[in-house]
């Protein structure tokens, strides 16, 4: 028979009742529920939940890590200690690497691209990595905007320093959130001051009403604004205003934005969370660094510089990855503490200049 759109069906009688029967469409387009979905793309990132997500340059460390327990390793040229220490352009990894630690191991691969660079992204995309890191550790491509996620078929994960870079990721796409702590410095102060300004943030939405939603939701999105106002500045236009009507952002005018991270923070509002997993990230080189984050109410734990520059990698990551696994368990976060050799030489994070805070990259 057909459906009032015209879509052929077949009828499948019911044991309860023959009178009562379940239609399915034979035009079901299923490459659409397989891939590139909003659900799928966030669903894959909530299989990570507990886990911990190790940076790795090459199969032999990547082999390491998996051995450790992680969830997932991030495939990338240097580690962001190296990168900082190097300093100049820190850009996308060769291929070559990142094939050669794919094919290395079972668990998903993720791999970092410079904020806003959409051909570095589809580059990932076409190797067939797991996830791609828009990350600040890399030196950003795009001055006013960051990648368009939702064009991509494969997810994302994104740093956040507060609700207003999260919300503004996850409105683009991102099927992730990581705080950005301050990576390469061993220094956990920057990933716990992120993750308080979050949960804080979060939990004054429990007073807000409609309107003064709808008045942060504004604030938020105003960040997209910035290109066009500059543009408008050159002009000569006095005032600069920007409309809500203005196309400010691959195709969506001001007024989209508003209404879509509107409707984004009345889901946090609803359910006190980001509606994406959240993890920690920047500056985690103990098992208690790691373990603290989780008790903060992250759901896993980013570590890159803080495992292969340390004096026992392999002991070091299945010690980080225990204790995520048993957070609110003292006693084992403290056993597993026990002998793993030096933690990497740290940095203070709140003495470096900003100029030198990758943190202070993204908008």
């Amino acid at each position: 028979m057909l459906s009032r759109n015209g879509a052929r069906k077949i009828e499948i009688g019911t044991a309860r009742s023959s009178a009562r029967r379940q239609t399915i469409p034979l035009d079901l387009d299923l490459t659409r529920l397989r891939f590139g979905t909003e659900l799928l793309k966030r669903g894959f990132a909530k299989m990570q939940k507990g886990g911990v997500v190790m940076d790795v340059t090459n199969a032999e460390q990547a082999l390491i890590a998996e051995e450790a327990g992680a969830v997932a390793v991030m495939a990338l040229e240097r580690v962001p200690a190296d990168i900082r220490a190097a300093g100049g352009v820190a850009r996308m990894a060769d291929p070559i690497k990142i094939q050669e630690i794919m094919d290395a191991v079972t668990v998903p691969v993720m791999a970092k691209c410079r904020i806003g660079h959409e051909a570095e992204a589809r580059a990932l995309e076409s190797l067939g990595a797991d996830m791609i890191d828009e990350s600040e550790v890399l030196t950003p491509a795009d001055p006013f905007f960051h990648v368009n996620k939702r064009a991509f078929e494969v997810p994302f994960v994104c740093g956040a320093r507060n609700l207003g870079e999260a919300v503004r990721r996850v409105w683009e796409g991102a099927a992730m959130i990581r705080t950005k702590g301050e990576p390469g410095t061993g220094d956990v102060v920057e990933a716990v001051r992120h993750m308080r300004l979050m949960t804080q943030a979060i939990a004054e939405l429990k007073s807000q009403d409609n309107d003064r939603l709808y008045g942060i939701a504004t604030k938020f999105a105003d960040s997209f604004t910035t290109l066009l106002r500059e543009v408008r500045t050159a002009h000569g236009q006095e005032p600069v205003v920007v409309h809500e009507a203005d196309v400010v952002f691959a195709g969506a005018t001001l007024d989209d934005i508003a209404e879509g991270i509107f409707q984004i923070l009345g889901e946090v509002k609803k359910i006190q969370r980001l509606p994406v997993v959240n993890f920690a990230a920047g500056g985690i080189a103990t098992p208690a660094d790691a373990a603290m984050m989780m008790l903060m109410g992250c759901d896993g734990v980013f570590v890159g510089s803080g495992i292969f520059k340390s004096e026992n990698p392999e002991t070091r990551g299945r010690a980080i990855v225990d204790a995520v696994a048993h957070f609110d368990d003292p006693s084992t976060v403290a056993e597993v503490s026990k002998g793993i050799g030096l933690a990497m030489k740290g940095l203070d994070a709140k003495a470096m200049p900003i100029e030198a805070r990758m943190q202070e990259r993204g908008w």
